[in-house]
């Protein structure tokens, strides 16, 4: 018997945690390559550094991980 297609193949999720300074502090936040490149690339779209951007996204999160404002900013910005 086939198995059942459920989709693509995805591959598994690789989390690296990346250092970085937010509103003047050192920090590190766990994202996917995706999601850090993604941010790299809006910042830049915006002519901020990734530091300065990642800032932002911390003095509007509301009750969650900064890890998990900026997945969903980049969802939003690209408009998921």
């Amino acid at each position: 018997m086939a198995p059942n297609y459920v989709g693509p193949r995805l591959l598994p999720s690789q989390v690296f945690p990346r250092a970085i300074k937010v509103n003047g502090r050192k920090t590190a936040v766990s994202l996917e390559d995706a999601f850090w490149k993604a941010l790299k690339e809006i910042a830049a779209h915006k002519k901020i550094s990734v530091a300065r951007l990642v800032s932002q996204i911390d003095k509007e999160r509301v009750g969650s991980t900064l890890s998990s404002a900026l997945r969903l900013f980049v969802l939003h910005y690209y408009g998921g």
